[in-house]
């Protein structure tokens, strides 16, 4: 008999299962906005739910938590009739990105420390670690792709990625004491420069082999 396992929800009346998934994430995601990092039980308190019903569709806090983390279905960052003038086109991308980090700040906190604590495998699976991000910024200096050589365009990508995320937002407005307008800023003005600096000729690093 196979060893892999099939979700509490997806046999036997879907529908509700869902229902009860969603009242359960749903929680997590009120709690984790008002500045806590639920347990199960604390989930479940929550919506109404009990304690053994969670536990079948959430094994542990980590899972539930992963489960609310803020995911988007977006492709883009950018508008859908995009500016040809490359600056314009990155700081509208950084710039809804970085909305949408201030916007869920709790819940990209809470992964965060859940990212930073867990081990290799359960880091990789977070969608905190999923690297979207770096696709997002690549589309947006897609322009570049015939003046830069092969791969520069995705070490650009990931050296503004390194500036720019919850990562730096935790720092800037805890460390520095910016405001979260002022850290927007900050790490809007580091893109752009990078940018800058990549079209000088000064790229980023290529990985030693």
């Amino acid at each position: 008999m196979s060893a892999v396992s099939t979700p509490y929800e997806a046999g036997g009346r879907t529908r509700q299962k869902q229902r009860t998934r969603d009242a359960l994430v749903q929680a997590a995601k009120t709690l984790v906005a008002c500045g806590v990092t639920p347990t199960i039980e604390e989930a479940a308190a929550e919506a109404g739910i009990s304690r053994p019903t969670a536990y079948r569709y959430f094994a542990n806090q980590r899972a539930l938590l992963a489960a609310a983390h803020p995911e988007t279905d977006a492709t883009s960052m950018l508008p859908a009739d995009p500016p040809a003038e490359l600056a314009h086109r990155l700081d509208l991308a950084i710039r809804t990105f970085l909305g949408l980090i201030v916007e869920t700040e709790a819940q990209q906190r809470t992964m965060l420390r859940l990212s930073l604590e867990a081990d290799p495998v359960e880091r990789a699976a977070l969608p905190l670690r999923q690297g979207r991000a770096i696709g997002w910024f690549e589309e947006a200096l897609a322009p570049l792709a015939d003046q830069l050589p092969d791969g520069a365009i995705h070490r650009l990508a990931i050296a503004i990625r390194s500036a720019v995320g919850i990562e730096a937002l935790s720092w800037l407005t805890d460390v520095a004491r910016l405001s979260r307008e002022d850290a927007v800023e900050t790490m809007s003005w580091t893109a752009q420069a990078m940018l800058h600096s990549a079209l000088a000729g000064h790229l980023p690093p290529a990985p030693v082999e």
